[in-house]
């Protein structure tokens, strides 16, 4: 499934804010065969087991890392190639194409990194694709940028899912102060995928 990323072209219409719109964010590439370079090594079997369980029964933190299991963290390139396993012979499942695009880490394997998607999609990327930085995108519809943190002040822009926003600080349960396409402004934390419920950061 492909779902859209920003375009930067803000509408000139006088008496509406501009409406951002989404592009493909990934790219399905063709399947590399199966009988190519097979890679067998029980860590690996055991821990794609591990998948299929909720972030919730996953290590608090990475035995790799020593970072909180899961996180979200962003990814760090224009194209990142993401694996159907954590080694470079395992077969290219996508490729990303948008830098910034905020991803859950959910499992590590020495360098590389287990992610999930705002699609739901899981693939293995290296760990130095993946950034700290902040980000998320739009969920839900057709969201609302407001100039403070309420909704009855100004509305700077609006943004359909799938837009991507620079994440600039959450400091309570209600609201983030976001960026998208060069506007600063407030948006509702539930209109946003890409940090977790009651999660607090300046």
């Amino acid at each position: 499934m492909l779902f859209r990323v920003a375009v930067f072209s803000l509408s000139l219409a006088l008496f509406a804010p501009p409406l951002l719109a989404a592009e493909a964010k990934k790219t399905p590439l063709t399947p590399v065969s199966t009988t190519a370079a097979p890679i067998s090594t029980a860590p690996v079997s055991t821990l794609a087991v591990a998948q299929t369980t909720a972030p919730a029964d996953l290590p608090e933190k990475g035995i790799d890392s020593g970072l909180p299991l899961p996180r979200f963290v962003s990814l760090a390139a224009e194209k990142v190639n993401a694996r159907t396993g954590p080694g470079s012979r395992y077969p290219i499942a996508w490729q990303y194409q948008r830098r910034g695009l905020p991803v859950e880490v959910v499992a590590e394997y020495e360098y590389w990194r287990r992610i999930r998607d705002h699609d739901g999609t899981e693939t293995w990327v290296h760990k130095n694709l993946t950034s700290g930085k902040r980000y998320a995108v739009v969920d839900g519809g057709v969201r609302s940028l407001y100039r403070k943190p309420d909704v009855d002040t100004d509305v700077l822009l609006t943004a359909e899912t799938g837009v991507q926003a620079r994440l600039r600080k959450c400091p309570d349960a209600m609201w983030c102060q976001v960026e998208i396409a060069g506007t600063k402004g407030w948006m509702p934390r539930n209109s946003l995928w890409g940090l977790y419920p009651g999660e607090v950061f300046d």
